[in-house]
């Protein structure tokens, strides 16, 4: 709480006196988030931007990514978590795309501003290591998308590259310095996005709700460039002044083994706890672990067991750090890959989501009812599938942004 100083009649000495209601301070919150994933070989950038021995050799390369939280100021955090090698970015810019779409090749003439860090054009993030640029002044509005565009003229040895392949957004590669060149002609289109890992803004009174997930929350399923994952959807049917809805999925992602990526207890740290804003944590995530352990009694017992010890953790790590946690029930999979003849595994299933429903966190979400068939609860309506009876379409992602209680988010702007 702010000081501040007062000097009472007759004292020989300023008295320092607690201010009870100090006027609400501009502070960082997250406003986009993208978990860094290693990029499997066949997600990294085409020919001639992988080479044998590097990546992104004079490369331009442009991305989109749509804020949910506006702010007068921003600043982007640049990340080399699965890096090996250097990452030395020569010069980055910011931008407002062509026509404010998502995946736009293109900015709007006169809006991009360089970063820069330190008060240097460019930087270089450590194997490991993130990197915050300057704040610059470009005033947005949530659910707005920003174009991040970054030239990097040495490239990146090796072949660990930084990335988030689901991103469902078109991302655009061409050689040379194209820094801030308003259309990007001969431009090579990827859908994926590298190196970005997250934009802030400065905001007064504003609260993050961070989910952690898998491709379910990722999005697979959902629209090209179209941004109608669940939680974009929720953000604009709450349309709740002050609140970012942070998305920290990775596809393949399990709650207690690795997979593509660390598991879940393994990044809870650098994807939620350490999330500037954050207030609360939505956990949707289980059903790899059940779906990659083996179909027999003995091992599904084992996994519910680890899954309900890893929630309680989760829980517990999260509440020491001030947030609200609430977990949401699995959703169906019947006629997946996942499925099993003798239904071992929907008992499984089931068995967690009544651990959820029992109080393992502060409250719960019940995704598993949003999307089931009434007719037949081990798989998913079929106007909600996506096609393999795992993933949801556009419409499946709404249903589950609609299972969200909006009184759990009453005190975002306080």
């Amino acid at each position: 709480m702010p000081l501040r100083r007062r000097t009472l009649l007759g004292a020989a000495s300023p008295l320092l006196l607690f201010d009870p209601h100090p006027p609400p301070r501009p502070r960082w919150t997250h406003t986009w988030t993208a978990a860094p994933q290693l990029t499997e070989p066949y997600d990294l950038p085409p020919e001639p931007f992988t080479g044998d021995r590097s990546m992104l050799v004079n490369t331009t390369l442009r991305q989109t990514v749509r804020l949910s939280l506006g702010g007068r100021r921003l600043r982007v955090r640049f990340s080399n978590a699965f890096g090996t090698t250097d990452l030395p970015i020569t010069a980055a810019a910011v931008a407002l795309p062509r026509d404010g779409r998502a995946g736009a090749p293109g900015i709007q003439p006169g809006s991009s501003q360089r970063l820069t860090f330190g008060g240097r054009a460019g930087v270089t993030v450590p194997p490991g290591a993130q990197m915050i640029s300057d704040p610059v002044d470009l005033p947005v509005v949530a659910a707005q998308n920003l174009t991040v565009t970054v030239h990097l003229w040495e490239g990146q040895d090796g072949s660990a590259l930084t990335s988030h392949p689901g991103s469902r957004t078109t991302s655009w590669l061409i050689e040379g310095d194209r820094l801030a060149d308003p259309e990007l002609p001969g431009a090579v289109p990827v859908n994926h996005w590298y190196l970005l890992s997250a934009v802030e803004v400065t905001a007064s009174g504003a609260a993050g709700l961070v989910v952690l997930g898998d491709a379910l929350t990722d999005g697979r399923g959902s629209t090209l460039n179209g941004n109608d994952r669940w939680p974009d959807q929720l953000l604009i049917r709450l349309r709740r002044p002050g609140l970012a809805v942070l998305n920290q999925a990775a596809r393949g992602n399990r709650v207690l083994c690795d997979g593509l990526g660390p598991n879940a207890l393994a990044r809870l740290d650098r994807d939620v706890l350490t999330v500037s804003g954050a207030r609360w944590l939505l956990v949707f995530e289980g059903v790899n672990d059940l779906g990659m352990t083996a179909a027999t009694e003995l091992a599904q017992r084992r996994v519910v067991a680890g899954l309900i010890g890893a929630y309680q953790q989760i829980a517990l790590r999260a509440q020491a750090c001030g947030l609200r946690i609430f977990g949401a029930t699995l959703t169906p999979f019947g006629g997946n890959i996942y499925d099993d003849k003798a239904g071992v595994r929907e008992t499984a299933r089931q068995q967690v989501n009544a651990a959820i429903r029992a109080g393992l966190f502060d409250g719960w979400v019940d995704f598993d009812a949003a999307v089931r068939d009434p007719v037949a609860p081990w798989r998913l309506l079929p106007v909600f599938d996506a096609g393999d009876h795992l993933h949801l379409n556009p419409r499946g992602y709404a249903a589950l942004a609609a299972a969200v209680p909006s009184r759990l988010f009453e005190a975002a702007a306080g």
